[in-house]
């Protein structure tokens, strides 16, 4: 068990979870922009993303990692990407088409699309998916499941990498170490910008080049593997603590600035009584 916090405590997932979770992450990604894009109709959305997910999760405990909370109410899947990264579990394709037929070509778009922008040669830790249950968002449940893996990248000296889908979620992940490149920002046919991003362990000073500008799919992912790339956070369902990205350095105070206002007017009437009593 790892404790992120004193307050929040992130486990291990195990099999016996993986219909909960399922639940948890279509909940949690329901309504958002590359859902939506994926499949537009919001009761289709309900039938097909718990198989989905629960597909995905079952294939992140079997190749990657799986944490969760003790309340079962958010989750992190994190897989190894890069060199020598094996492919998907044998049978993997034709259950991904049962789980999501009719739309199966949809999420083959979806997949081609991430898959082509996903960094190459650099061994990594890829976070696929981070989800917080609707209503336990705002309490710093996401940061804590970052916070839990990100202490382990940064004694391992592993770098991650994730696709933010917002401004906001951006934003909420620049706070939280990671990088965007100029110009990396793609989008989705037709559909929602996708910023995909990067971290450098802590203390790592060298900046990996990891663009894949100008590799075809195969030459970024091995065949097969875009699929876990389905890392629809957005600060709305990650639960991360707050940000401020707008937040400016304040500048240093001179001892000299002249002052204004009633207040100062105050001070300085009060300064001036007690410098004309020390004359006296």
């Amino acid at each position: 068990m790892i404790t992120a916090r004193p307050d929040a405590e992130i486990i291990g997932a195990t099999p016996a979870d993986l219909d909960l979770l399922s639940q948890v992450i279509a909940a949690a990604f329901h309504d958002l922009a590359p859902s939506r894009w994926l499949i537009a109709e919001p009761a289709a959305r309900r039938t097909i993303f718990p198989g989905y997910f629960r597909l995905l999760i079952a294939h992140a405990m079997a190749a990657g990692l799986v944490h969760t909370t003790p309340a079962r109410d958010a989750v992190a899947l994190w897989l190894p990407a890069g060199p020598g990264v094996p492919g998907p579990l044998a049978g993997y394709q034709q259950r991904l088409n049962t789980a999501t037929a009719p739309w199966t070509g949809r999420f083959a778009v979806f997949d081609q699309a991430l898959a082509a922008h996903h960094p190459a040669g650099v061994p990594h830790q890829h976070l696929a998916i981070l989800a917080v249950r609707p209503g336990r968002h705002g309490l710093g449940i996401g940061s804590a499941l970052l916070n839990a893996r990100h202490h382990d990248l940064d004694h391992n000296g592993t770098p991650a990498y994730l696709e933010a889908t917002s401004p906001r979620a951006r934003d909420l992940y620049l706070w939280h170490g990671y990088t965007t490149r100029p110009g990396a920002a793609f989008r989705l046919p037709e559909g929602p910008l996708v910023w995909p991003m990067w971290r450098e362990p802590v203390g790592t000073h060298e900046r990996r080049r990891w663009a894949g500008t100008g590799n075809s799919v195969s030459d970024v992912v091995p065949p097969g593997q875009g699929w876990h790339v389905l890392c629809i956070v957005i600060c709305v369902t990650s639960g991360l603590a707050p940000y401020q990205p707008c937040v400016k350095p304040r500048a240093s105070r001179s001892r000299s600035r002249p002052s204004s206002g009633p207040r100062s007017a105050r001070v300085a009437r009060k300064s001036g009584g007690r410098r004309a009593a020390r004359r006296v």
